[in-house]
């Protein structure tokens, strides 16, 4: 068996958890992918039940928010190249506030245009961060880290996605907002604590 082969293993992959960069920083990944589809997987039923916007308008809004996160990719490899972590740090503190503004616009149709714009623009960006920490943190075990970063994105969107779901059924969309705004900014913290460790582990 090649030594790689050896070294990426189940349990090889695993370890590396024990570097709390790594345990800070795919805790952080998860927690944000959570409270982003908390939110985003229910848009459409927030600006049908609660913004009250026609199919057309509807339509509009999702697109703009497809373009905005079109322009958010193309920009967000220069904006970590001179702040990596605090964009990564930003991105939910920034998200967060939206979704609690929300709340508070839910009802003005520009006002949560503007916002998803916003939104689109920073959460469909915040992916190709994480990814580049993968290859900051991962230097010598891309694979390994791709793909337990994988694993923990795909639980924690199912995760997310079902306790906003949850919420929004039982609770009514302020709570999924809410939520999914605390999700956010421990998503940012969780960020902080990720960089403190790198620069830990670095001296």
């Amino acid at each position: 068996m090649p030594l790689a082969s050896r070294r990426d293993g189940p349990v090889h992959v695993f370890a590396h958890l024990r570097r709390p960069v790594v345990a800070f920083g795919m805790l952080a990944a998860g927690v944000f992918f959570s409270g982003q589809f908390a939110l985003f997987t229910y848009v459409r039923p927030f600006l049908e039940t609660v913004t009250q916007v026609d199919a057309s308008t509807l339509s509009l809004i999702l697109l703009v928010i497809g373009l905005a996160g079109f322009v958010g990719t193309m920009f967000i490899g220069t904006v970590l190249k001179h702040a990596f972590y605090m964009t990564l740090i930003a991105i939910p503190s920034l998200m967060a506030a939206i979704a609690l503004a929300l709340i508070a616009f839910g009802h003005q149709t520009a006002a949560v245009s503007v916002l998803l714009a916003l939104w689109g623009l920073v959460a469909t960006a915040a992916p190709v961060g994480w990814w580049s920490w993968i290859t900051r943190t991962f230097p010598h075990h891309a694979e390994a880290g791709g793909g337990l970063m994988v694993a923990v994105v795909q639980l924690s969107i199912a995760l997310g996605s079902t306790v906003g779901g949850v919420l929004f059924d039982t609770l009514g969309y302020r709570s999924t907002l809410e939520a999914s705004a605390t999700l956010l900014l421990l998503a940012a913290g969780l960020a902080f604590m990720t960089a403190r460790a790198e620069t830990a582990q670095a001296t």
